[in-house]
């Protein structure tokens, strides 16, 4: 490794789909999961620790490789989450934001097609996530927001558990 350009792992050669299938899935797969997150714990308590958005955002960033696209995916399912949720515009956002920017960066470097790093991908964004969340909530909006990182990592682990076979499942469509 003689340069900074070189990856630390070689990657395995990347499937670019166009087309309206494509669309439908990149459009579709987050609303999806922002409709899951939203109303289905109503109805199943047990599942409010699952944050499928962050998991579609990760993938999607993951898959594409660029973390300008990244950036912008993050921002568009953070935003739309915001939207419908009770927190003030632009928390998630700016937290999905960055998340698709760094792990679109971390895609370039790395191999991401096993379930072994895509689980701890799905473990580390959620932890950086769930961190970053809390941050900004205690920065820009002056609220005691709790974080406890031993939850966090119990939750995270679980995240990262629905993420391998999420991603796997987003993969075949």
């Amino acid at each position: 490794m003689t340069q900074y350009g070189e990856p630390f792992v070689v990657a395995s050669p990347h499937r670019r789909r166009h087309g309206a299938r494509s669309l439908v899935l990149i459009v579709g797969a987050p609303v999806a999961a922002i409709l899951f997150q939203v109303y289905v714990p109503r109805f199943f308590g047990y599942l409010s620790y699952l944050e499928p958005p962050l998991l579609v955002t990760v993938y999607f960033a993951l898959m594409r490789r660029q973390p300008m696209a990244g950036v912008f995916y993050g921002a568009a399912v953070g935003l739309v989450q915001d939207s419908l949720s009770h927190q003030p515009l632009g928390m998630f956002g700016i937290v999905k934001t960055l998340v698709g920017y760094f792990a679109a960066s971390v895609s370039q470097r790395f191999d991401v097609e096993s379930p072994l790093v895509r689980f701890l991908l799905g473990f580390f964004f959620f932890f950086f996530h769930q961190f970053f969340y809390w941050v900004l909530v205690r920065a820009l909006l002056g609220q005691a927001l709790e974080f406890d990182p031993a939850r966090t990592a119990l939750f995270g682990l679980m995240n990262a558990a629905i993420a391998v076979p999420l991603f796997h499942l987003l993969d075949r469509l």
